[in-house]
């Protein structure tokens, strides 16, 4: 396969990812936000989700304090910032249309009718209208996508490409959530424990859990009140959780396996060693040396092991 079609399905892949990571995150922050609590709180909240996507400079820059409405819009509506949903889609949709001969019409059609649809809602009004219900909408043509493709694609390194870009965005935005939202509670409630404080520390768990369709698979896995150790060990460590690192990891080295070529042995590697370390991992070792800095490395080596995936397979970017 050309590497700038496979250029194009990678990242058209991961731009549907992000855009529907981003409606997770922004819904499960407007959902909490709906909840009693300080306005300190709640600004600690949109800061979060800013710091998660390294966009809080840039939207100082722009929109100056920090608001519910600021937020919202910035990754939601604005074409200016390349992390908004508007943008997300825009992109997927172009590098769509650059390998429209590649694609199955299901699939061509999936990404058009999406970009066409998100202007149309954002033109009538609809995200404000009903935050949630439009987030609900994105996450629904995310998951369209997914099937059509798995549904209709022929099984070569076009659909192998699509997948590689779907759960390398999914591994680093998880990431990124554990890391923010783990650090979040930890520096404004866990200080000062009380009853109120644990009540809160229930929702905002929830929250997190629910941000990544988890909240019943914890349920069925533990059957027990949600503890942190136990949230952070199925979104790190357990396979069989859809959109955890061990899981997002496993399709990364199962997909490169298939697109392997003469000079990818090393990033096979790393993603292998990578791959293992999440296997063979126990909750209470990362946590006794540091969350943060654990998902701190491992980000650095999810974007080490993107950086040699281009360097392998893709259009080399202009340094």
């Amino acid at each position: 396969m050309l590497s700038r079609t496979a250029d194009h399905l990678f990242w058209m892949n991961r731009y549907t990812e992000r855009a529907e990571n981003t409606a997770r995150l922004l819904d499960v922050n407007y959902q909490t936000s709906l909840l009693p609590q300080s306005d300190a709180v709640a600004k600690a909240g949109w800061q979060g989700l800013l710091s998660i996507s390294e966009l809080l400079p840039t939207y100082r820059e722009k929109h100056g304090d920090i608001t519910a409405k600021g937020v919202m819009d910035f990754m939601v509506k604005d074409e200016s910032n390349p992390s908004s949903i508007v943008s997300c889609l825009s992109a997927a949709r172009e590098n769509a249309r650059a390998v429209r001969g590649t694609l199955t019409t299901e699939v061509w059609e999936t990404q058009n009718q999406t970009w066409l649809e998100v202007k149309r809602m954002l033109k009538a009004g609809e995200f404000e209208t009903d935050p949630s219900q439009f987030f609900e909408w994105v996450k629904f043509r995310s998951h369209l996508s997914r099937g059509v493709t798995v549904g209709t694609m022929l099984m070569d390194e076009a659909l192998y490409f699509m997948r590689l870009g779907t759960f390398l965005e999914r591994a680093d935005n998880t990431a990124r959530l554990v890391d923010v939202k783990f650090h979040a509670v930890e520096s404004d409630f866990y200080g000062t424990a009380n009853v109120k404080d644990q009540e809160y520390d229930f929702y905002h768990w929830s929250a997190i859990l629910r941000s990544v369709s988890g909240f019943e698979v914890y349920r069925k896995v533990y059957r027990d009140v949600i503890k942190p150790e136990r949230v952070a060990e199925l979104l790190i460590l357990r396979p069989d959780m859809p959109r955890s690192l061990h899981a997002s990891l496993n399709e990364v080295v199962g997909n490169l396996k298939m697109v392997s070529n003469d000079q990818s042995g090393e990033t096979q590697r790393r993603a292998g060693k990578l791959r293992a370390e999440l296997q063979y991992g126990r909750i209470d070792e990362i946590l006794a040396t540091g969350l943060h800095a654990y998902l701190t490395q491992f980000l650095d080596r999810v974007n080490d092991l993107g950086a040699h995936i281009s360097r392998d397979f893709l259009v080399p970017s202009a340094v």
